[in-house]
């Protein structure tokens, strides 16, 4: 076993990467991994801003065109073995910003994540559920551990 597969065995680093919408997945996100009602750090599970640290990317949001090369340099930039996680509505599908006409013009949507990088596990909601989170995340772990 390869000191990083050891490492991952005891802890998970997420990063969470915004794409566009209105930040309701994300703030459930943060919620699930720095609020004592969930408490993920409890299970090794941490956030990370450093793609570099980061073993699974959670994508929140509907891919904008903006957007869309960033979270390419992002998906990148995260070392592997990695998983990605695409999380609510809006990252599964474009959500109630798919065909619409207002802030973000259809045209500027780039599709579901799944269009732009690869997914590993997807999480449904609008805003996700906390523990629907953590089970995406732990849907997307046999891939991280059975790398090495």
């Amino acid at each position: 076993m390869s000191l990083k597969s050891f490492s991952r065995a005891r802890a998970v680093h997420l990063m969470l990467v915004y794409t566009g919408g209105c930040n309701g997945c994300d703030i459930e996100i943060v919620n699930c991994v720095l609020s004592p009602k969930f408490d993920a750090e409890q299970y090794k599970v941490f956030l990370t801003w450093n793609p570099r640290e980061a073993d699974v990317l959670v994508v929140t949001g509907p891919v904008t065109k903006l957007n869309e090369e960033p979270l390419k340099k992002i998906y990148e930039a995260i070392p592997e073995p990695k998983a990605v996680v695409a999380a609510g509505a809006c990252a599964l599908m474009g959500g109630v910003y798919k065909n619409i006409h207002g802030d973000i013009p259809s045209e500027e949507i780039m599709g579901p994540v799944d269009n732009i990088i690869p997914v590993d596990a997807k999480v449904p909601g609008c805003a996700v559920r906390p523990e629907d989170l953590l089970s995406g995340v732990v849907a997307a772990l046999p891939k991280l551990l059975d790398a090495d």
